[in-house]
């Protein structure tokens, strides 16, 4: 049903939530949803929790993964996932957007629009996309400040310290930081970037009982894993965070060509969602009832009433 209905929705807050998919052992399954239509269509695909990337927020508002957008950007896009899928969020807050006070705005704006979770980054202003090279780091006592500052902040948000320091410090630059991090308050660690199997499983070995995030975005420097080879390397989570958006801009670029080559659509239609499919999937028949439902117990009480 909508979520519309008080009825309908969760009793529990989203990090809550959260955190029982994390612990209820094995992997946390997160793939990336850029909207609430991909949110809708990835729960009804079997997904218990999403993911929101920053590149794929900026790149689907035409804007390079740069720390460009702002907090209250984000947040649109929380309502509309959390509001679309009912399910558990974790959300990309970069470098918190500032420092302390900065995170614990962020924390705060996040949880009311709806998020289960975050991460921060221990990266300088303007920072990159993980698997890009000439990442600046933030020195690790500021990026402790930042998770403790969260930490502070947070009612019941799961936090997630992201950590690029394994391709400039190397694996025990990472994990060091890791361990304050953790130290800090945070939940769980996010090591970016890392490049075999053999640096997975190192990583979990030397930090034992920390859940740990895994992401598999393709065309980056870790090779494809699935779900299951992370959860032996000992893994907790792992997200795929681009991979709808990459899909959907790529069937949208073929549409463009073929309309200006044509001049109609029909040679598309079968790769489109019809009109019926649309329907089904964003519940319209669910709304037009809930309305009608209203209206009808309305005219009942006015009888009754006359």
């Amino acid at each position: 049903m909508p979520y519309l209905v008080s009825s309908d929705l969760a009793h529990e807050p989203a990090g809550a939530r959260f955190r029982a998919l994390v612990d209820a052992g094995g992997i946390a399954q997160l793939p990336g949803a850029h909207n609430g239509m991909a949110a809708l269509q990835a729960k009804a695909a079997g997904f218990q929790g999403l993911y929101l990337s920053g590149a794929a927020m900026t790149a689907q508002m035409g804007l390079p993964d740069l720390g460009i957008i702002t907090v209250d950007e984000v947040a649109f896009f929380i309502r509309q996932i959390a509001r679309a899928s009912g399910l558990p969020l974790l959300v990309d807050g970069d470098t918190g957007y500032g420092e302390a006070l900065n995170v614990m705005h962020m924390v705060r704006t996040f949880e009311d629009a709806g998020a289960g979770a975050v991460h921060i980054e221990d990266q300088l202003l303007p920072k990159k996309c993980g698997h890009l090279n000439d990442k600046k780091l933030a020195a690790p006592q500021d990026m402790a400040a930042k998770v403790a500052a969260a930490a502070k902040a947070r009612r019941h948000l799961y936090i997630i310290a992201r950590t690029d320091a394994a391709a400039s410090e190397g694996l025990d630059g990472a994990v060091a930081r890791a361990k304050l991090y953790m130290e800090a308050g945070a939940d769980a660690i996010f090591p970016e970037a890392l490049t075999s199997a053999a640096m997975f499983r190192d990583f979990a070995a030397r930090l034992p009982g920390v859940p740990l995030l895994a992401n598999m975005t393709e065309f980056g420097r870790t090779p494809f894993f699935t779900a299951d080879e992370f959860e032996a390397m000992g893994f907790a989570m792992v997200i795929w965070p681009v991979s709808s958006l990459r899909v959907a801009n790529k069937a949208q670029a073929d549409l463009y060509a073929t309309l200006k080559r044509d001049g109609s659509t029909r040679a598309m239609l079968e790769q489109m969602q019809t009109r019926a499919e649309l329907y089904e999937t964003i519940g319209l028949a669910d709304y037009e009832a809930l309305d009608g439902s209203i209206v009808a117990t309305l005219l009942a009480a006015e009888d009754t009433v006359a």
